[in-house]
């Protein structure tokens, strides 16, 4: 494919989205900035970590999406007494059928981790390895996951009781982290007459634009955008600012206990070219890897106890890290 059939598809990209975002929001009040970055990382193949209080809707626009993408939507409650099969998937055995395999909800397109930190490490280690592996072994076969295969994990800020943290390496393994607030007041004026406690999900009447094969096509979209060398090095640069500030002049550099892995750069690489392409872009530009630096790095950066007790947000150190970085 030429360059100009290749930016001519880019701004038919750019348009379905555009109504996939319109379509979505039929169900969704608001909250773009956050459909944006779940779309952004769907189409750079990547999980989410979202961070939010109860009730402001995390479910509904993982299911709005779902339904709008033509794809499958499974929704995991995790509890302390979740098991890994619960998620997986078990063999059985019947006396007509003998043994058999029972696939559990994990094998889905879209799923909803609800409340990840909840379960137990174990049950943790089996979700991520899914989301790494893109496979799940049940007794003794290995089945891969439908594709596109995409993890929106929810933890909730405000309880500390009956929850196991996540680790950070594994938590390194989410492409980004997201935060949800709450919503404007002539947001939550419009919740009322369009929320799903008063209505059913099926009167919203979504319709699929896309379909599980238009959206690996996005992805292979994605990886098509062309990136610069100069600003693969404001990628690394940022990244390096992460573990040697002093040499960026970050003054809040001491309030980082360890900085991003390499797995940051992969991420916003591949995060920064989603973006382009959402804004029928077929080349990065140095606003693309800012944009989508926040939710990179959120949850990448270890901030120190001095950080907590001093009130240094990792928001932050983000900013001061854009702002010392040269842009190519």
């Amino acid at each position: 494919m030429n360059k100009e059939d290749f930016a001519e598809k880019v701004i038919q990209n750019q348009k379905v989205i555009g109504e996939i975002k319109k379509e979505v929001s039929n169900a969704v009040v608001g909250q773009e900035r956050v459909i944006n970055g779940f779309l952004r990382a769907l189409l750079a193949n990547g999980n989410v970590l979202v961070e939010g209080v109860p009730g402001i809707a995390k479910t509904l626009i993982v299911r709005a999406l779902s339904a709008v993408m033509g794809c499958d939507f499974s929704r995991i409650q995790f509890t302390p007494d979740l098991l890994p099969t619960d998620i997986i998937g078990i063999t059985a055995y019947e006396r007509e059928r003998g043994f058999y395999v029972l696939k559990g909800p994990i094998f889905s397109n879209f799923i909803l981790a609800d409340e990840i930190n909840r379960a137990p490490p174990k049950v943790q280690s089996a979700l991520l390895e899914c989301m790494q592996e893109k496979q799940a072994t049940i007794g003794k076969e290995t089945f891969s996951m439908p594709m596109p295969f995409f993890i929106l994990a929810t933890q909730n800020p405000l309880e500390q009781v009956g929850i196991y943290p996540l680790p950070e390496a594994q938590i390194d393994r989410f492409l980004f982290k997201i935060k949800i607030g709450y919503p404007l007041l002539d947001e939550e004026q419009a919740i009322l007459n369009k929320n799903i406690t008063t209505k059913k999900f099926e009167n919203f009447t979504l319709k699929p634009i896309m379909s599980p094969e238009k959206i690996l096509g996005l992805q292979d979209d994605v990886k098509k955008v062309y990136l610069d060398k100069k600003i693969e090095k404001y990628i690394v640069q940022i990244v390096d600012a992460t573990r040697n500030p002093n040499n960026y002049k970050v003054k809040l550099g001491d309030y980082i206990d360890y900085g991003a892995s390499p797995r940051a750069s992969i991420g916003l690489f591949i995060a920064s070219k989603a973006e382009a392409l959402m804004n029928g872009k077929t080349f990065v530009t140095p606003q693309d890897v800012k944009e989508v630096t926040y939710d990179v790095l959120r949850h990448r950066l270890i901030l120190n106890y001095e950080a907590q007790s001093e009130n240094i947000k990792v928001e932050d150190v983000i900013s001061e890290i854009l702002a010392r970085v040269p842009v190519p």
